[in-house]
């Protein structure tokens, strides 16, 4: 008998090419400035956590997503509001211009 195959349970972002990159890079980048203004290290993060000591890096790289409970829990961490790692810019589509030069 053949075994099915489970689902992966995680997807990798890094080196992930979708509609969508530049507006997770900008949200990655969230993180990484709230731990360091809060002036905590990865390691510390995830041990308050209760996570691994990699946990946050690779959150921070784009190698494992955040889980909203996760996002929750990180956001009372640094003393921040849930809503500063939301709120994003989102890129503006590029305009094709009408004579095909700049």
């Amino acid at each position: 008998m053949k075994k099915e195959k489970k689902p992966e349970t995680r997807i990798l972002r890094k080196g992930r090419t979708t509609p969508h990159q530049a507006l997770y890079d900008g949200f990655l980048k969230r993180p990484i400035s709230a731990h360091e203004e809060a002036g905590l290290t990865q390691r510390e993060v995830s041990a308050i956590m209760g996570r691994s000591h990699s946990f946050l890096s690779k959150c921070e790289m784009g190698e494992r997503s955040i889980e909203v409970f996760e996002l929750l829990q990180i956001a009372q961490l640094y003393g921040k509001p849930a809503q500063y790692f939301l709120n994003l810019d989102r890129p503006q589509p590029r305009k094709a211009s009408a004579a095909g030069g700049s």
